[in-house]
């Protein structure tokens, strides 16, 4: 989300584009808490 963020200013000095790359970063890490839950589940039930 940095970097994208640097380049983007190095373009444009009015672009502020840092909070719109953390959204793709947050939602990874949201996916993978849900897919370690159901993984855990599965393993837990054996």
């Amino acid at each position: 989300a940095r970097v994208s963020n640097k380049v983007g200013l190095e373009s444009d000095a009015q672009n502020f584009l840092l909070m719109h790359a953390m959204g793709p970063n947050v939602a990874g890490v949201i996916g993978s808490a849900i897919a370690a839950g159901v993984m855990l589940k599965y393993v837990l039930a054996m």
